[in-house]
């Protein structure tokens, strides 16, 4: 992933500082709502199932902290990633039993197999690492947020 894809991906309005739903299905739906006010997704109803049904297969919680719900739809107009930080932590049954305290969403349209795996590797890759964790935590802006990102993923 290019750093400059952050922009596009992960606009201002897309990162959240609040504190997210306490329960994982309420805190996905709160990150798709972030995405359908942002004219990223024009059918909620049906982004939320193929979520739903992507957690059924296995768990998107991958331990360290971080959870990365994630779908291909129709129902996503353009590649988009969805933050949300946590200081009391969501359950995304992560082998490691932590919460989720980076919570990332990415939502791709139909088709896009290898934007998604894409977008996906190169996440991961960059949360792999603490001090990219910690400046997230830190972050006090969504610019500090996407600069961290823009930087970890160079």
């Amino acid at each position: 992933m290019d750093p400059q894809d952050i922009d596009t991906l992960l606009p201002r309005e897309l990162v959240s500082l609040e504190e997210p739903p306490a329960e994982k299905d309420a805190c996905i739906e709160h990150l798709l709502d972030m995405a359908v006010e942002a004219g990223r997704v024009e059918d909620r109803e049906t982004a939320l199932e193929a979520l739903f049904a992507r957690e059924e297969e296995t768990t998107t919680g991958v331990g360290m902290g971080i959870g990365i719900p994630h779908a291909q739809t129709d129902a996503v107009t353009r590649p988009t990633v969805v933050f949300a930080r946590s200081d009391r932590g969501v359950d995304f049954d992560a082998m490691d039993d932590e919460p989720a305290t980076l919570i990332f969403m990415l939502l791709v349209p139909e088709g896009g197999s290898e934007e998604h795996l894409g977008m996906l590797s190169s996440l991961s890759r960059a949360l792999m690492h603490e001090e990219v964790r910690d400046s997230l935590h830190e972050a006090e802006s969504p610019e500090a947020v996407r600069e961290t990102l823009r930087e970890a993923v160079a």
